[in-house]
């Protein structure tokens, strides 16, 4: 089989893709040929080796793969041969074959395709979470989605919507503006730092916003907190902004408001049921059209390389996917 390698930290170029022996599933673990896998922004810092989880060299990189199983080892009980199947894992999904554990696989529906299944995955699966669990969004909310246009940003515009909620957007230019305004958003805005807590209070006739999933961090975090209701919650999902700026607790006690953060890997390891509920929640959806996964573009496995730059870049629209030709 091929698979992108990680010989030594460095950019998106350094990744190699080569041949390796084929796998085999032990106890408890399954095979799947992988016809397509996602690109998520962590894997880019996983290649520099900035990440805060580096397994030994070599490896493959990559969070989800959705391909079919080939085989199975000793002790599977759920998951049978032949079947179209979603895996979240921790690193190993940038090659042809990934060997998981039974716990991290969820079946696919026929009607959903693998580079569709990959671009759900992560992304999907983690704003769901952090939406649902860690902000306790309920029908009626006002949702502030940031970093709406990348991949978690329009998973969370499109579930809040699945579930009821006003969402506002914060999309980082027109471009991305227009996109999640296609996938639902009731407001999308292009705010600065020095305008988004009056953009906010605006928008919501000095109220705040109810629930917030958070990807940028830094100044923007800062207002965002001034910008948010009495009992309001904030999700930390990332810093993208590349700041991380102190929390003044005042603005966070008078207005009773929780900040949490997600560390969405975190379920797949500790509480596997509740992510493989998850993602049959995010799969039923998109079966009835209330999601769709949005893919910006999909490159093959030689070009991986290009398409963890074209991530790192700011490029993408959704999600990038790579197809391996395998899987069918």
């Amino acid at each position: 089989m091929r698979a992108a390698l990680v010989k030594e930290f460095g950019p998106p170029s350094s990744l190699r893709v080569e041949d390796v022996p084929d796998l085999v599933p032990g106890p408890g673990e399954v095979l799947i040929e992988v016809g397509a896998f996602s690109i998520n922004f962590p894997d880019i810092l996983v290649v520099e080796g900035t990440y805060q989880i580096l397994p030994s060299r070599p490896f493959s990189p990559g969070k989800e793969a959705a391909g079919r199983v080939i085989a199975v080892g000793e002790g599977i009980d759920r998951i049978t041969v032949g079947q179209r199947v979603l895996a979240l894992v921790e690193y190993g999904a940038y090659a042809e074959q990934l060997v998981v554990p039974q716990q991290v696989v969820m079946a696919l529906p026929d009607s959903i395709s693998y580079q569709n299944a990959a671009a759900f995955g992560l992304a999907y699966s983690t704003a769901h979470l952090g939406l649902f669990v860690r902000g306790r969004m309920q029908p009626g909310e006002t949702v502030l989605v940031t970093g709406a246009g990348g991949g978690v940003g329009s998973a969370g515009v499109q579930l809040a919507k699945a579930r009821g909620a006003h969402v506002i957007a914060l999309a980082q230019d027109d471009v991305k503006a227009e996109v999640v305004r296609r996938q639902g958003a009731d407001l999308v805005l292009t705010s600065t730092p020095e305008t988004l807590r009056d953009d906010l209070l605006a928008a919501t006739d000095g109220k705040g916003v109810d629930v917030v999933l958070e990807m940028l961090g830094g100044d923007f975090l800062t207002q965002i907190i001034r910008g948010t209701a009495w009992e309001g919650r904030i999700v930390i999902v990332g810093f993208a902004s590349g700041g991380q700026n102190p929390i003044k607790p005042g603005h966070i006690l008078v207005k009773n408001i929780s900040v949490v953060g997600l560390q969405s890997s975190d379920y797949r390891d500790r509480n596997p049921e509740l992510l493989r509920s998850t993602m049959a929640e995010i799969f039923e959806l998109a079966e009835q059209a209330r999601v769709h996964a949005t893919v910006d573009t999909t490159f093959p496995l030689d070009k991986v390389a290009d398409a963890l730059q074209y991530v790192k870049d700011g490029k993408v629209k959704g999600k990038v996917v790579v197809t391996t030709g395998r899987g069918l």
